[in-house]
C-alpha cells in the first residue's frame, strides 16, 4: 500500500539539487560565487550604491595541498545596505523566501539563491555559514545552518557588536566541497564579464594560490533602478485574476485590528459585541464594521481575534471561509440574517465594479481602454468583482489574452544597462578596433515587458578569429549551455557574407543583453534563454543592425587600405616620370612633382581620418583589469554549435533602434 508524504522546498531542493545548477564540485563552486555576487549587485543597485564587491575563494587549511575537489571557502562582501538582521535567518535559511517575488527587474528569479548555496555547503561539508550584516552602527553576526526537512534556518549562534565607523554591507561566508582547478576559467570568465556588463563597479577577486584580479570601476553613472509595477493584462493568467479578485475584496486581518476593536467599539462596555457595534455603528471605520460582522457571524469573542485567519468571504453562497490558527483547520460558516452585519459583510464581499477593478489593478488601463475590452469580453461593465462565477472568471482571463487593444506594457520596471555603459563596458575588456551599440525600443512576450541591448566589438584584443557571443540576462553573465540560446540560434540564422563579415575569420564579439521582468529561462540554474518569438525577433533586428554598421565599418576600411596602396604606388613611380619625361623632352629642369606628392599625403591623412575616424580607436579608459593572471579572459571562452553551413532567411528589421558608434 502507497504512504503519502509531503515535503518541505528545501527538501525537494536537496533531493534534486541539478535544478538548481549545483550538479557536481565544478559547478557548485561556481554557482556560490555567482549567486552570492548577484545579491550582492542587486542590493547595491536597489539602492543606487556604486557596487564594491570583493569575493575571497581559500582552501581550508588542513587540505592545502590535497588534489581537488576538497573544501573551499567562499566569502562575498558588498557595501551594499545591508539586511535588518531579524531578517537575517529567514532570507538564508529558508527556500523560497525572499524579495524576488515582485514586478520588476531582478537578477533573482526563484528565492533560492545564497540559500540554495548554504544548503549545498552543508550537505558537503556539514559546516554552518556566517552571515555578517551592518545596519545602523551595529554588525550583526550570525552562525546558521537549515532545517532540511522542514525548510526553517537553525541558528547556532548569534551576537552583535558596536562599530565605529559608518560602514555597511553584508558578509556571507559558505564552506563547501568545490573542485576549483576546474571552475576557475568559469569563476574568472564570470567575473570578467559582470566587470563588462556592470562598468560602474569595483570587483576585485582572491583566489586559493594568492593570486588577485582587480576590475576597476570605469564609470560612476549606474542605470536607474527599476519600478514595481502593475501586472498588465495581456499576461494574465486564470490563477493571478483570481487573486487579484481576492486581494481586492480583501483578506481581513482580524488580529491587526484587535486593540483598537477594543477601545472603538467595547469602550469598557459590559453589552455583547453586537449590541456595541450596532449603538456607535455609524461612527465606526469600515475596518471596525467589518471586524464586529466577522465577530457576530462567526460566534467568537475579542480573545479568539487573533486565533483565527479570514479566508473568504464568498457572496455567492454567503459564506464565510476561515482557518483556525492553532490547529489549521479549514472551516466556513454561514452568513446569518442580522443586520446591520450581513449587510456590511456581503457589500465588502462584492468588491467593486468590473470597470472599476481592471483601472485599479492593471497598467497602462484607463476607463476608455476598459470600456473596449469589456465589449470584447461581452461582460457588464457593472457587475460586482465578488459576484463573478468561476466560468466568468476564467472567460475574462481567456479575454485578456486574446485582446489586442491593451498599450503595451510600462518599461520603468526594467534597468537596461544603457547604451552608453554598455560600451563602456566593451571598450574596457576587448579595447576593440571597431565597436558600435544599440537598445531596441522595449516590447513584450505574453504582457512581460522587455529591453534587448546589442553590441558588437571588432579586432583589438578579441582573442582568436570567428564570432564570440557573450549573453547576459538581467546582467547576470550567462556562461553554460551557450548553443541551446536564443542568441545563438539567431546568429547562426544570420547570412554573414552580405554583410561582408567573414565570421570564421574575423576576430568579432557579440554581447546580448536581454532584460526582462521574467526572463523565460528553460532552467532553474538560469543558464540559457528559450526561443520566444518576441525576443528573437528584437535580437535578429539588433544584431543586423549592428552588422551593418560593421560592415560599413569594414567597407570603408578597405576602401582605404587601397587609396594607401596607390598612392604608395604613385611615389614611387611620379619621380620615375618626372625623371623620364625631362630626359625624352630634353628640359633643362625636371617638373616640380614633389606638389603632387605632398598632395597625396594630405588625401592620406583626409581619407584616414573621415573614413575611420570612427572606428579605429581602442581606448579602453581609465579603467581596466588589474593582476597579472595568464589566462584571464573574457576571450577565452569557446563558442557552442557547429557553424558549418549557416544560413537561413533573412527578414529585414524595422529599423527603429538607433546604434551608437565611436566618435
Amino acid at each position: 500500500m502507497s504512504i503519502f508524504a509531503e515535503i518541505s522546498p528545501s527538501e525537494f531542493f536537496y533531493r534534486n539539487r541539478d535544478l538548481a545548477g549545483f550538479s557536481n564540485p565544478t559547478r557548485a563552486i561556481y554557482m556560490t560565487v555567482r549567486e552570492l555576487v548577484e545579491n550582492s549587485l542587486d542590493a547595491c543597485d536597489s539602492s543606487s550604491i556604486l557596487p564594491e564587491i570583493s569575493v575571497s575563494i581559500r582552501e581550508q587549511s588542513d587540505l592545502q595541498g590535497m588534489p581537488d575537489p576538497k573544501h573551499y571557502t567562499v566569502t562575498v562582501k558588498d557595501n551594499g545596505p545591508g539586511i535588518e538582521p531579524e531578517y537575517v535567518p529567514l532570507a538564508f535559511g529558508k527556500v523560497l523566501y525572499g524579495t524576488k517575488f515582485t514586478l520588476k527587474q531582478n537578477r533573482g528569479m526563484f528565492g533560492l539563491g545564497a540559500t540554495m548555496a548554504i544548503l549545498y555547503g552543508q550537505i558537503t561539508t556539514n559546516k554552518p555559514a556566517v552571515i555578517r550584516t551592518v545596519r545602523d552602527g551595529y554588525a550583526y553576526e550570525y552562525v546558521m545552518m537549515l532545517d532540511i526537512q522542514r525548510n526553517k534556518p537553525i541558528i547556532l549562534r548569534r551576537n552583535s557588536v558596536q562599530v565605529d565607523d559608518a560602514g555597511r554591507g553584508l558578509e556571507i561566508s559558505i564552506t563547501l566541497l568545490g573542485d576549483y582547478s576546474k571552475a576557475q576559467q568559469k569563476v574568472r570568465d564570470y567575473i570578467a564579464q559582470t566587470a563588462l556588463i556592470t562598468p560602474y563597479a569595483d570587483i576585485v577577486l582572491e583566489e586559493p594560490n594568492g593570486s588577485s584580479i582587480s576590475f576597476k570601476r570605469i564609470m560612476d553613472k549606474m542605470p536607474n533602478p527599476p519600478v514595481e509595477v502593475k501586472p498588465h493584462p495581456a499576461g494574465i493568467d486564470v490563477e493571478t485574476l483570481r487573486r487579484l479578485i481576492q486581494s481586492e475584496i480583501g483578506s481581513i486581518a482580524l488580529h491587526e485590528v484587535k486593540d483598537r476593536f477594543i477601545k472603538d467599539v467595547l469602550r469598557s462596555s459590559d453589552k455583547s459585541i453586537a449590541d456595541a457595534a450596532r449603538e456607535r455603528w455609524d461612527r465606526l471605520s469600515t475596518s471596525m464594521k467589518t471586524a464586529a460582522s466577522l465577530l457576530v457571524m462567526l460566534n467568537i469573542s475579542v480573545e479568539d481575534m487573533d486565533k483565527v485567519r479570514i479566508d473568504r468571504i464568498d457572496p455567492l453562497v454567503n459564506e464565510i471561509h476561515y482557518t483556525t490558527l492553532l490547529d489549521g483547520e479549514y472551516k466556513s460558516v454561514k452568513i446569518n440574517d442580522l443586520e446591520p452585519f450581513r449587510s456590511h459583510l456581503l457589500s465588502i464581499a462584492m468588491g467593486d465594479t468590473l470597470i472599476s477593478f481592471l483601472v485599479k489593478n492593471f497598467q497602462r488601463v484607463g476607463l476608455s481602454t476598459a470600456k473596449r475590452f469589456l465589449a470584447f469580453a461581452d461582460m457588464d461593465e457593472g457587475k460586482r468583482i465578488g459576484m463573478l462565477s468561476n466560468e466568468e472568471i476564467v472567460r475574462l482571463a481567456d479575454a485578456m489574452q486574446r485582446y489586442d487593444g491593451f498599450l503595451p506594457p510600462d518599461a520603468t520596471c526594467l534597468s537596461p544597462i544603457g547604451e552608453e555603459a554598455l560600451e563602456a563596458g566593451m571598450r574596457s575588456i576587448f579595447k576593440p578596433e571597431f565597436v558600435a551599440v544599440v537598445q531596441r525600443p522595449p516590447s513584450a512576450y505574453s504582457g512581460f515587458p522587455f529591453i534587448v541591448e546589442v553590441g558588437i566589438a571588432y579586432g583589438g584584443s578579441i582573442e582568436g578569429k570567428g564570432i564570440r557571443l557573450y549573453r547576459f540576462a538581467n546582467k547576470i553573465p550567462l556562461l553554460y549551455d551557450e548553443g541551446s540560446d536564443v542568441a545563438w540560434k539567431v546568429i547562426e540564422e544570420i547570412d554573414w557574407a552580405r554583410y561582408k563579415v567573414k565570421e570564421d575569420e574575423m576576430p568579432i564579439a557579440i554581447v546580448t543583453h536581454i532584460c526582462s521582468t521574467r526572463i523565460p529561462y528553460k532552467t532553474v540554474g538560469k543558464e540559457y534563454i528559450a526561443d520566444r518569438p518576441e525576443i528573437e525577433y528584437e535580437l535578429k533586428n539588433a544584431i543586423r543592425f549592428l552588422a551593418r554598421r560593421l560592415s560599413i565599418y569594414l567597407s570603408k576600411k578597405g576602401s582605404i587600405a587601397m587609396a594607401k596602396k596607390r598612392l604608395g604606388l604613385y611615389s614611387r613611380y611620379i619621380p620615375l616620370l618626372a625623371r623620364f619625361v625631362t630626359e625624352l623632352s630634353r628640359a633643362e629642369r625636371m617638373p616640380k612633382y614633389k606638389v603632387l606628392l605632398r598632395l597625396g599625403e594630405q588625401y592620406e591623412q583626409e581619407i584616414t581620418s573621415m573614413g575611420l575616424g570612427a572606428g579605429m580607436s581602442g581606448e579602453a579608459g581609465d579603467g581596466g583589469v588589474d593582476g597579472e593572471v595568464s589566462g584571464i579572459g573574457i576571450g577565452s571562452m569557446e563558442n557552442g554549435g557547429d557553424r558549418s553551413g549557416v544560413g537561413g532567411v533573412e527578414v529585414e528589421g524595422d529599423g527603429q533602434g538607433k546604434g551608437k558608434e565611436e566618435r
